[in-house]
């Protein structure tokens, strides 16, 4: 009986490789990266090796799995800036289309495909975000990150939703695994819209909400909302991005943040874009309040499946510290296949 079963199960395992065979279509793509990159400011001391590279190849695969469209993405890269061995992807996510119904995603790390992650920053650019390399980011740090977080978005017409939760642990945890101690939750929301579908062509925008809840119950939960609005018009787009960050720690930092940018496309290999983003530093601490200030300029030229591009910014007051500034320059040569 126990042979028995065991070829049963054989035969069903096989079955099953085969339909998958059948129904995915594998494709492979890459790119490699050089970068010259100089970093300044305030005490910065840099004195290391500006040259730099990055290999990346993913792997991918979509097919009908019966209830809707599945596709798998893993990505792998050098690791030249990571720490362990762990970190050898860049990413590894899974999303099921079920068309009207929506689509369902897992991001076991690095896909940044749903919720706050995925929203952080639209605003139209030739090359990097404008707080690349210096400064605070986006202050939408408290959001669902890539770290084993379920997703789901759908489109009513002109507008969509984009939801995500996670329970704040590590990333890339194997199946069947539950290691690791959980010390919070986190739950996002998008709401977007589609400026075409209302006939305002161009226009896109869309706001956001993250919640965390720690599980301690000395913890208050940290909350960010922001929102974002852009315009595009012949080789011209413009954007504005508002956000507010409040941890429920005592005596923390409320960040607010509002930031522009303009993007123009000189022709259809050249564009160049300039913005410039605030964040005020309301701090409770008795301490005075702070607004770091950054501004960016990038460039991008692409030559088949080349492309060259750089960037250029610099940040005062940086991070909230009154006198202190940093400075940055990227050269890249990327090359797709």
């Amino acid at each position: 009986m126990n042979n028995l079963k065991k070829i049963g199960l054989s035969a069903l395992a096989g079955s099953l490789v085969a339909f998958s065979a059948n129904a995915v279509e594998m494709t492979v793509t890459g790119t490699a990266e050089v970068t010259y990159t100089t970093n300044g400011g305030t005490g910065s001391g840099v004195t290391g090796d500006p040259w730099g590279s990055n290999t990346a190849i993913s792997f991918s695969g979509e097919g009908d799995v019966g209830f809707g469209t599945a596709k798998i993405v893993r990505t792998l890269q050098d690791g030249a800036n990571h720490g362990t061995h762990a970190d050898n992807f860049v990413s590894a996510w899974q999303t099921v289309d079920m068309g009207a119904m929506g689509k369902l995603s897992f991001d076991s790390a690095g896909g940044g495909l749903e919720g706050v992650t995925a929203y952080d920053d639209l605003l139209p650019t030739a090359y990097e975000e404008v707080w690349n390399g210096v400064g605070s980011g986006t202050s939408l740090n408290a959001g669902a990150a890539s770290n084993d977080t379920l997703g789901y978005s759908n489109s009513f017409g002109a507008f969509g939703v984009s939801l995500a939760v996670s329970k704040g642990g590590t990333r890339a945890t194997g199946d069947g695994g539950n290691g690791g101690t959980i010390t919070k939750s986190v739950k996002d929301y998008v709401l977007t819209v589609d400026g075409s579908a209302l006939g305002i062509d161009g226009l896109s925008g869309g706001v956001m909400n993250s919640t965390t809840d720690y599980t301690a119950a000395t913890s208050n939960d940290d909350e960010v909302q922001g929102g974002w609005l852009n315009y595009s018009t012949g080789p011209v787009s413009v954007g504005y991005r508002r956000s507010v960050n409040d941890s429920g720690t005592a005596g923390s930092t409320t960040k607010y943040v509002e930031a522009y940018a303009i993007a123009f496309n000189v022709n259809d290999q050249m564009s160049v874009s300039f913005a410039t983003q605030d964040i005020e530093f309301d701090k409770t601490d008795g301490n005075a309040d702070v607004t770091e200030t950054i501004d960016a300029i990038n460039a991008s030229y692409t030559m088949g499946a080349a492309s060259v591009r750089a960037t250029m910014s610099d940040a005062s007051d940086d991070a909230g510290t009154a006198g202190s500034d940093d400075e940055h320059m990227e050269l890249s040569l990327v090359l797709s296949f």
